[in-house]
């Protein structure tokens, strides 16, 4: 198995892994634990809505030109059926690449191969804008603007 390296932020912190980077056909796998379960012991909806959001976004970013970035701006998860701790697999596929929106299917998998939910969320493209900020960080801190930041 051939894995990206580690991740920081919440997608380490759930443990999500990207096995796969392709623009095509992103897989991503999370083993579930205790920190991605409900009261009942199934995997919350909400670890699976970011999981698939995670992957989904890291697909629009690999099909965006070099000076871009993608943010999501609609999302939408079915969850079909409960999943219990495991590995889920996650596969994202581009439903669309346009030049300004980038839409993404992004399905769940439990341990035993059914389909547990699919998110289909709509990424927006920005051109990624650098300048030097100074304040509280520090001076000449780099900061991501958008499209239309104020000074």
């Amino acid at each position: 198995m051939t894995s990206t390296p580690a991740r920081s932020g919440m997608p380490e912190h759930f443990g999500i892994r990207i096995t796969d980077p392709n623009k095509d056909k992103l897989v991503g796998e999370l083993d579930v634990d205790e920190r991605h379960l409900n009261n009942h012991g199934h995997v919350h909806g909400g670890a699976l809505a970011a999981f698939a959001d995670d992957l989904g976004g890291r697909l629009a970013g690999l099909n965006v030109p070099p000076g871009f970035r993608t943010t999501t701006i609609e999302s939408k998860t079915n969850i079909f059926r409960a999943c219990v701790p495991g590995r889920l697999t996650g596969v994202a596929v581009p439903v669309h690449v346009g030049r300004r929106m980038i839409v993404v299917q992004t399905s769940i998998y439990r341990p035993d191969g059914k389909l547990a939910a699919m998110m289909i969320q709509t990424q927006m493209v920005l051109p990624r804008e650098t300048a030097t900020a100074s304040g509280e960080g520090g001076e000449n801190q780099p900061v991501v603007l958008g499209p239309r930041s104020e000074k």
